[in-house]
């Protein structure tokens, strides 16, 4: 592959144009953030989406590695003196790292093996002979051939050392055969089937674990990738034996169909150094490749999972103007308490002691009753960890014995421990106990889930599955584009903003993020975008990154509360003076309605004609210019509150359910229905067509109605179905 090519050949893998891809890679090469790309030059993309974008992203770095190792590989094998025409056009119609290196293998310097031990003895002539035979050996020996190969100084000291020598040499060229291992890659991965057994070694505990993987097989190609880790994580902990069957015969056969010459000197060597080309070096190599790719694939499948959760997760509404009590619940030391008014500034905090004796509980009723009364509280969050059932009884109790109005909600306090002992938490709330940041933190997840989520190791937050188990590193990109694209995606308040959440926005580095907000701090809330250029090391190019993605409400440009870029201002008062729009009227709330009717009779098409606009911005300034201010998230649906608990004693299968997705897997989604545990849907029981993944129908997040298909009390879980639910009228 040329260098020149790759925004073809990235082209052609998305169905857009080459002009549309090398004109986002100039983007990024000159230092562009995807986000903005994706938001502020629609005219220059064609408008390629945040996702188009970010895998040409991906596949320009692979692509452009892929030409740099086509040129090394190159070089070596030219700095050998064999480079052919034949190899140098073979390694330029690569596309694939994997190509290269099949083709690279025969010249790449090993360790010492058989073969190489064989050649040192002089034997590379003879394995030559017996692949090629000229003419003038076809009626030899191979006795006779060898014996002018017995050296006794070189360790040759008989005909059956360097036959045995030049078998080995076969078998190495064999398997470094590109062309061969084109052809088996398919053939095996088609066939072969992966079979699994539990090691006796194992403990008890690990022997239940991996219980149903006990003399298991499946055809690799249709291994869905949870159970390919699932397999690895029973391999690594030594629970599990795993291996690859084929029909070994039938592709010895092949390899002897292919290499074995017409006639043939000794067709029995040929064979024997086929067959041990196959199960010694071949195989296994292609054994692990095949590994390395179901585990690949599953590792990028679980990823893209853990990544569409996550944003779901970050994007979930978020409940303003309550003043939430949080309870992060504990057995021994007790259920730590803080209360957070409207903006989650701390007005107050504590101890309750809801699971010890009745006195003890009866004063934390009081003490919870009494702090109600006197700061107003309108929710109380309470964690899902440890004795949380028991403290979400007490709650609808109280709720329930005095009459209260106020509702509650169970949040996901995964990630809450690790933030309350980080130094980010001990920065922000240095006169606080570690307990009570992580109930701190609950309450915040309520008010705004993007702002306090976005403090945490996204690892941490646990909404995948086996994120322990794949490529941290990967896992760690995709997870950081993720968060720069939900943050993004609802852009911040300047004058609110925590440098935790500034320094997602495209282009703030962590260090300008702190910048900004001790900026802030010295001299006052931001009257409007381009005074963010008085911010040490905030010039103008992270000015124009950044800018669009930072509202300043009730400032001195009504623009500035908008998603319209600042580059763009002068379009957008052209378009208001076009439709007769004041800027009181994007100014005050309660224009709203008639703003939207006249934005609404617009016609984006004629609008940029006659302003010599591009299309794309036009519409996205009408967009902006109906709400300004609106934050995305408040037209997703609210999280579900209640008022009184639901036992798992009271549930029968039949029962209808209203739920809020927890997280979803490859197998199904988990659901929660207001108890411990989450019930789960399996992907059987999603919809009643077929459904190829779970994402497909279903998101984190969303709130759906469920029937109750088993419980099982022993062991704690519920089955649920939504595809039984009947269908209203």
């Amino acid at each position: 592959m040329k260098i020149e090519n790759i925004a073809a050949v990235i082209a052609g893998e998305l169905s857009v144009k080459p002009k549309q891809v090398s004109a986002t890679a100039e983007l990024l090469d000159g230092g562009a953030t995807v986000p903005f790309i994706a938001r502020y030059r629609k005219e220059v993309t064609g408008e390629l989406d945040e996702t188009q974008i970010r895998t040409i992203e991906e596949r320009l770095t692979y692509l452009r590695n892929l030409v740099a190792r086509q040129e090394e590989i190159r070089n070596k094998i030219d700095g050998q003196g064999k480079l052919t025409p034949e190899l140098a056009a073979a390694l330029e119609k690569a596309t694939k790292l994997q190509e290269l290196e099949d083709i690279y293998l025969p010249y790449k310097e090993k360790r010492r093996t058989r073969a190489t031990i064989a050649r040192e003895k002089g034997l590379a002539p003879l394995a030559e002979m017996l692949l090629t035979p000229k003419a003038a050996d076809e009626n030899r020996a191979v006795g006779e051939i060898a014996a002018d190969y017995i050296d006794e100084e070189k360790g040759v000291s008989s005909t059956d050392d360097a036959i045995a020598g030049a078998a080995d040499i076969i078998a190495e060229t064999i398997s470094e055969d590109s062309g061969l291992r084109k052809l088996l890659r398919p053939l095996l991965w088609q066939n072969a089937v992966i079979t699994t057994a539990i090691d006796e070694a194992a403990d008890d505990e690990l022997k239940q674990t991996f219980q149903m993987y006990d003399n298991y097989s499946e055809p690799v190609r249709t291994l869905p990738s949870h159970r390919v880790l699932a397999i690895n994580r029973g391999e690594k902990k030594d629970a599990l034996k795993v291996k690859l069957e084929v029909n070994h015969e039938e592709y010895i056969q092949r390899i002897i169909d292919k290499f074995l010459p017409s006639p043939a000197i000794d067709s029995e060597i040929i064979k024997a150094a086929a067959a041990d080309s196959y199960k010694r070096l071949l195989f296994p190599a292609l054994e692990r490749e095949i590994r390395g790719r179901l585990t690949e694939a599953a590792e990028a499948q679980a990823i893209n999972v853990f990544g569409a959760n996550l944003r779901r997760i970050l994007l979930a509404a978020p409940l303003r103007g309550y003043v939430v009590m949080a309870l992060d619940p504990g057995y021994r030391t007790g259920c730590k308490m803080a209360v957070v008014d409207e903006t989650g500034h701390i007005i107050d905090h504590g101890v309750l002691y809801v699971t010890h004796s009745d006195a003890k509980k009866k004063q934390s009723g009081e003490k919870v009753l009494s702090l109600i009364k006197k700061h107003g509280i309108t929710l109380i969050a309470i964690g899902n960890g440890t004795a949380s059932y028991e403290t979400e009884s007490f709650v609808a109790e109280l709720i329930k014995e005095n009459k209260l109005t106020l509702r509650y909600l169970i949040v996901n306090e995964a990630g809450a421990s690790v933030y309350s002992a980080s130094p980010l938490a001990k920065e922000e709330m240095p006169e606080y106990d570690v307990t009570i940041r992580g109930a701190v933190s609950l309450a915040r997840r309520v008010q705004d889930p993007l702002a306090e989520l976005i403090k945490i190791e996204p690892k941490a937050i646990g909404v995948g599955q086996y994120q322990h188990d794949v490529n941290q590193k990967e896992l760690t990109r995709v997870l950081d584009a993720t968060i720069e694209s939900a943050v993004n995606h609802v852009g911040c308040d300047l004058n609110t903003a925590s440098p935790s959440l500034l320094s997602h926005i495209a282009g703030i580095s962590s260090t300008v993020a702190k910048n900004i907000t001790k900026y802030r701090n010295e001299h006052g809330a931001f009257r409007k975008r381009r005074e963010l250029l008085k911010v040490p090391r905030l010039g103008e190019a992270t000015f124009t990154q950044c800018a669009g993605f930072l509202r300043i409400a009730g400032g001195e440009e009504p623009f500035d509360n908008t998603p319209i870029h600042p580059e763009s201002y002068p379009l957008a008062a052209a378009i208001m003076e076009k439709l007769n729009i004041s800027t009181e009227e994007i100014s005050d709330p309660s224009q709203q309605a008639f703003l939207h009717t006249k934005i609404k009779r617009a016609e984006p098409e004629k609008l940029a004609q006659s302003l010599n606009a591009g299309l794309p911005t036009v519409r996205d300034i009408l967009d902006a210019l109906v709400a300004p201010g609106r934050d995305v998230r408040d037209d997703l649906p609210k999280p579900i509150t209640r008022q009184s608990i639901v036992k798992l004693s009271d549930l029968k299968a039949g029962t209808i359910m209203t739920g809020v997705v927890q997280n979803v897997t490859d197998f199904g989604a988990f659901v929660d229905i207001g108890l411990k545990k989450a019930g789960l849907i399996h992907i059987s029981e999603l919809s009643r067509k077929r459904v190829k993944h779970p994402l497909d129908v279903i998101a984190v997040g969303d709130i759906i109605e469920v029937m109750v298909t088993e419980v099982d009390e022993k062991r704690g879980r519920i089955g649920l179905s939504k595809k039984r639910v009947p269908e209203s009228k």
